[in-house]
């Protein structure tokens, strides 16, 4: 096996040069008259995404096939596509849509991170910015690939086959949402929102989100869960106000 996935890497290693040789696009700098938010008259809004109904069992995934995964999972493991707490519904990417107008944003330099730990992505959702690094890790002791597969953004393959070996990419246009999968391990999966502003977030704790330091104006607020698809909200916000708001998804059909 471990001869098998040596001869792999060298061959991922040569498509990722194909793939990924080219320098990423720089996002666009701010357009005539953009706006600054001013924090000092900001609100927020916070909220809570619920699954109405009992979630669907997410399917076991085969380990046998690389005996380090298989290590690292002794009872076994199963998909993430629903993780449910207190009847809450997490990995779900809350976002404003629309409604934010002129202002703008300067990129962040700090590296947003997507870990691969016990043969899993980690984070499962994640949000990054335009023109944000997104650093790629692979903290396991066995070959992973990362293959994003955006629509708007340039689609990227890199080979990791070894432990602790980082790899950095940037998006250059929003995006909702990308999908990430490792061809070495096919129940690897992840998902990426890229934004050109720093309103979003992925649920947790029982599917709380909040989205802070967010300027008066009326804004299209989104839901977005893998399986389960989008839910919108139009939201309207003061200045320093605090506003909450949730979503409810209806758990699938027994079967579906």
């Amino acid at each position: 096996m471990r001869h098998l996935q040596s001869i792999y890497a060298a061959g991922l290693l040569v498509l990722c040069t194909a793939c990924g040789g080219q320098k990423d696009a720089a996002p666009a700098g701010p357009p005539a008259g953009a706006l600054r938010v001013d924090e000092s008259k900001a609100g927020s809004l916070a909220g809570r995404v619920v699954l109405d109904g009992t979630a669907p069992v997410n399917p076991a995934v085969k380990l046998a096939g690389d005996p380090y995964c298989a290590g690292q999972h002794p009872n076994g493991a199963t998909l993430e596509s629903f993780v449910v707490s207190n009847g809450g519904l997490e990995n779900v990417f809350v976002y404003v849509k629309d409604g934010l107008g002129n202002y703008y944003f300067e990129p962040p330099t700090a590296p947003a991170k997507l870990d691969q730990q016990g043969c899993r992505y980690v984070p499962h959702v994640l949000g990054v910015r335009t023109g944000q690094p997104l650093e790629i890790v692979n903290s396991d002791e066995t070959m992973h690939n990362v293959h994003a597969m955006p629509k708007s953004n340039r689609e990227f393959n890199l080979g990791q086959a070894i432990k602790n070996q980082a790899d950095k990419r940037t998006f250059a246009a929003r995006e909702v949402m990308v999908p990430f999968k490792c061809d070495v391990h096919g129940w690897m999966q992840a998902w990426v929102g890229v934004m050109d502003h720093p309103y979003f977030a992925v649920t947790h704790e029982g599917g709380a989100f909040e989205l802070k330091n967010l300027p008066a104006g009326t804004y299209t607020v989104e839901a977005w869960h893998e399986k389960l698809g989008t839910q919108t909200q139009s939201v309207t916000l003061a200045e320093k106000q605090s506003a909450n708001i949730s979503f409810t998804f209806k758990a699938p059909a027994s079967g579906n």
